[in-house]
Parts: structure tokens; C-alpha cells; sequence
């Protein structure tokens, strides 16, 4: 069964784990105060989801606000790195306990998962973050899920919870995640515009969709605007999850959006396996190269990225690192591992095959980028 509408959501059979993402302008208002009420009325609706048989995985943010409030430290714990770790440090345990004792109310048992973009980058710590997921699930408990901010910095960082939760949902195997924003969804237009639309299913984020959107979040607190929401639904839907982008400015979000159908669902495109699903998914590449127009298009038909179609190479990177693929137009094209280092590329790119061993002096590997290493985006 395949999810058509907002409404599908609450439907077990449908929908059998789901990922909420909750951004820090719906759980906290002026000076890092929590906003209670508003986060007990989630926690009731994700406790009604688990008596309908459905798992949820919470991915919330605010733990720099809170902290920030707690030490007295200016500009909402932003006013530098180091204030920022330390508030996130002092926040997660604040933030953690909230969630722990409301999810307690309903009888729910909440656990606490503090992720660095590595975890999710590195294949072998994914698998490791996947398997936690997986039991804790099973074992009936709400994992609430949270970047790591009291040892990220902006050059090791998510940015944002939309591309964390998406990431989450790709290793958590789930269906769907939802994404509770500052409005109903996705516009035709900025919403503050007459006329403005707002579009209630896409199939794939194209160049027009990308038109629709704004970076600019509308609370002025969060990080991410609806320019991050599409970068996130580009990976959950190569990933055959369904992503959704509801108005949690409400009571209850989740009930007004499924009764009403209001929102806005990108549909998955494809379902890459698991391994592409995770290489589609990475958001650092240790450089890139550049291929001409004909290299472009066979990738496109499922070929591997050979030497003979590349025309640069950009950045340092060894055997076995993400690469990124670029057209000469500067449009990224796919994304993978690669079979040789920068240094090597550099010798062979643009010649054939057969020429290879002569500039390389030992036995050529069949392509820079395998097509099992390798996704297009």
C-alpha cells in the first residue's frame, strides 16, 4: 500500500514507522522557555500512534536555547562556538528529561540519541546507529533524536534537523517523516504573496519546485528554511521514504493535518537500496570531478563514470572516498566512491581504458566510480 495523502498517516498498514522532525521555534518561545502545553498535545498524538500499532521517532532541536537560558549566556547561546556547546551541553540533559517525563504520562519509555554527522556519514558507525534504532523499537521506546551540538562545529555539522531527520529515516528504515513547520506546507509562491498556493503532492524535486522555494525560515529561530525541507526530501525519496511538510503551529499538529489534509507530501521517486540509499544521503564529498556532456549521460542510463569522460578534477581524495560528479555546467550529477585517488584521476582522466596501465604502471581498475559505488541524484 502506498501513501497518497496526509490523511494515510494515521493508518498502521500504511504507515508502520514514522519520524517526526520538531524545529526549536515550536518547542520554545522567548528566552528558551519551553513551550509545555504545545509539547504535551504532541506527546498525546504520538502516544495515540503507538495504541494504533504505529512506531515514532522523535527528532527535535532547542537544546542550545534551553541551555543558553539555563547559564544566562547572551544571544540565545549563539553568541559564539564555545557558548553554544556549552548551552547544548547543558540542554540535552534539560531537553531529554522533558521529553522522558511527558512521554511518561502515556506510559512511554524515551530514549536519548545524540548524533554527529559522522555517525551517519561513516558506513560502519550508519549500520551501528541503524541497529540501536531497530531495538530500540522493537523494545516499545521513543527514541528522541538530536544533533550532537556540544561537540559539533559548523565544519562537522548537519546544519539543520530536516537533512538529520531524513538521514534517520533512511536508517531507521521508516516510511515516512514529517517535517512540522512554520506553515501549511509547500507554496507555488512565497506564501505572503496574493494568491499564493499551497501544493499538496510532488513527484520529484525539479528545477521548478526548487523556484518555489525560500531559504528563509519564518520564525527567525530555526536553521533551516524550506530550501533545506526539498535538500531533505531529495533523500528521503531516492530512499522510497515519503516525506511531508505539516503547520505544527497548533494545538495538535498531527490531528488537524490528517483530519483536514493539510500539507504538502513529496512522493518517493525511487527506492535505492540500502547501501545507495546511505551513499545518496551523505552530504561531504572529499572532492569532485567534472565530466563532459557524453560521460553525463550514460551515467544517467546506469554506467559507471570512466576516466575518458573526465575532463577535471577538483580537491584531494584517496581510494575508497565520496566523490562528487559534476557536469561542465557546474550541475551535480551523482555522488559515489571512488576506485582511484585524485592523483591518479588526474593522470588517466580523458584517455581510454587501455591506456591506462602505461600511465599508471600497474593494472587498471575497471572505472573510476563502479556503478554499485555510485548514485545519481
Amino acid at each position: 500500500m502506498t501513501i497518497t495523502s496526509i490523511s494515510d498517516l494515521a493508518d498502521p498498514q500504511i504507515v508502520q514507522r514514522l519520524v517526526l522532525k520538531v524545529g526549536s521555534a515550536l518547542l520554545f518561545g522567548e528566552g528558551g522557555v519551553p513551550q509545555s502545553e504545545w509539547m504535551a498535545g504532541l506527546v498525546a498524538e504520538i502516544a495515540a500512534a503507538r495504541k494504533r500499532g504505529q512506531q515514532i521517532i522523535l527528532v527535535g532541536s532547542g537544546a542550545v536555547a534551553l541551555g543558553a537560558a539555563k547559564l544566562g549566556l547572551p544571544h540565545g547561546g549563539r553568541g559564539s562556538l564555545a557558548d553554544a556547546q556549552a548551552s547544548a551541553a547543558v540542554g540535552q540533559i534539560a531537553l531529554a528529561g522533558l521529553w522522558s517525563q511527558l512521554l511518561a504520562e502515556h506510559g512511554l519509555v524515551a530514549a536519548q540519541l545524540l548524533l554527529t554527522v559522522e555517525d551517519l556519514e561513516d558506513r560502519r558507525r550508519y549500520l551501528n546507529a541503524s541497529a540501536t534504532l531497530g531495538r530500540l523499537l522493537k523494545a516499545g521506546a521513543v527514541p528522541v533524536i538530536n544533533e550532537n551540538d556540544s561537540v559539533a562545529t559548523q565544519e562537522i555539522r548537519f546544519g539543520d534537523n530536516d537533512r538529520l531527520a531524513a538521514r534517520v529515516a533512511q536508517a531507521a528504515n521508516a516510511q515516512v517523516v514529517m517535517l512540522l513547520s512554520d506553515v501549511d506546507g509547500l507554496y507555488d509562491r512565497n506564501p505572503k504573496e496574493p494568491g499564493a498556493s499551497l501544493v499538496p503532492r510532488i513527484q520529484g524535486v525539479t528545477p521548478a519546485v526548487q523556484a518555489m522555494a525560500s531559504g528563509d525560515s519564518g520564525s527567525g529561530m530555526g536553521s533551516g528554511g524550506m530550501s533545506s525541507k526539498l535538500i531533505a526530501a531529495k533523500i528521503a525519496t531516492r530512499a522510497g521514504i515519503t516525506l511531508g511538510i505539516i503547520n505544527g503551529q497548533h494545538a495538535r499538529p498531527l490531528t488537524r493535518a490528517i483530519s483536514q489534509d493539510i500539507g504538502t507530501l513529496f512522493l518517493p521517486t525511487r527506492r535505492d537500496s540500502g547501501r545507495k540509499a546511505w551513499l545518496g544521503g551523505r552530504q561531504r564529498m572529499k572532492g569532485v570531478v567534472v565530466v563532459d556532456g557524453g560521460c553525463a549521460e550514460a551515467l544517467q542510463h546506469g554506467n559507471s563514470l570512466l576516466a575518458s569522460g573526465i575532463r577535471a578534477v577538483e580537491g584531494a581524495f584517496r581510494r575508497g572516498d565520496p566523490v562528487g560528479v559534476r557536469d561542465e555546467n557546474g550541475l551535480q550529477l551523482a555522488q559515489g566512491l571512488a576506485e582511484y585517488s585524485s592523483a591518479e584521476v588526474e593522470r588517466i582522466m580523458g584517455h581510454r581504458s587501455e591506456d591506462h596501465e602505461d600511465l599508471l604502471g600497474y593494472s587498471p581498475r575497471s572505472a573510476v566510480i563502479h556503478r554499485d559505488q555510485l548514485v545519481v541524484l
